[in-house]
């Protein structure tokens, strides 16, 4: 069965503050773009809205069950481009993915899954108070909280449900931008599928409710529908959680090739597909570093 691997919600549903202002659709080189920006105002609502205690609330009231054995706690050296974007949807509900902050020119841009900023093919529905919480671990944010100030997709996201990528720019924290704080992955365009990667999320399973972040090992299959795939069976939360390849742990970088973006039951376990990065994120990530 093919499914999303949805964002986490809370239990309970709040009146959502601060609803992004979309700027419209911006037709670029091969890719039509579409973003949504936020108000200053909007902004700092925002960080007042996302307290420590509302973003443990997030998944502890939701059971999805069990990750499978293969995915484990990440006990390694401190993953700081990897942590938890969180937001209210279009239903005003409290809601998390996991993001990635990616190399770019206004050191602020941050790699997720389409599906974690916009409502699949339901234009204008952008989700708003949004926030990046890198390095985020049982309620302790030791690099800050980053209010999202824009997010950009493909206008195929928005409209008919394709390419599920998005970046989010994100404001600088007390005068220092997102990746001269945490450092950035290196994207890696048109990387064919058929390699080993590493796929890192905060799935809300009953285990951890996506207070820790966990990871898992694969190798990448290309699927029929021109995705990729691989063996990872993460839980909802995930979404957004990057694949990388040629990943040195001692270093926390690798190579992003792409991000969780939907799931399939299989016999004998489970895959998560992802986007192979191409043209359409070249200019989403090209054009996302102007904002």
């Amino acid at each position: 069965m093919h499914r999303i691997v949805a964002p986490a919600l809370a239990a309970a549903t709040i009146v959502a503050v601060g609803a992004g202002s979309p700027t419209g659709s911006t037709p670029s080189g091969e890719a039509a773009l579409s973003t949504a920006k936020f108000t200053a105002d909007e902004r700092r609502e925002t960080l007042s809205y996302w307290t420590a205690d509302r973003m443990r609330k997030v998944a502890a009231g939701v059971e999805l069950g069990h990750d499978a054995a293969s995915v484990k706690a990440w006990r390694g050296e401190a993953m700081k481009t990897v942590g938890r974007l969180f937001f209210t949807n279009e239903k005003g509900q409290d809601s998390y993915c996991t993001a990635t902050a990616v190399q770019s020119r206004n050191r602020s841009a941050v790699m997720t899954a389409g599906h974690c900023v916009q409502l699949p093919a339901s234009p204008g529905n952008h989700y708003s108070s949004m926030v990046f919480v890198p390095g985020y671990t049982e309620g302790k944010r030791p690099y800050g909280t980053f209010v999202v100030r824009a997010v950009m997709m493909p206008r195929s996201w928005e409209h008919d449900a394709k390419n599920d990528i998005a970046v989010a720019v994100v404001d600088p924290q007390k005068g220092e931008a997102l990746t001269d704080a945490v450092g950035g992955q290196a994207l890696a365009h048109d990387r064919k599928p058929g390699g080993k990667v590493t796929v890192f999320g905060y799935p809300d399973s009953q285990e951890q409710h996506g207070e820790r972040l966990m990871y898992c090992g694969g190798t990448t299959s290309k699927t029929p529908d021109g995705t990729q795939s691989v063996r990872c069976p993460m839980e909802g939360g995930a979404s957004g959680g990057p694949w990388l390849a040629d990943f040195e742990e001692k270093s926390g970088l690798g190579k992003l090739v792409s991000v969780n973006s939907s799931g399939d039951a299989m016999e004998g376990g489970s895959v998560i597909r992802g986007e192979v990065l191409g043209p359409v994120a070249d200019e989403l990530h090209a054009q996302a570093e102007q904002l």
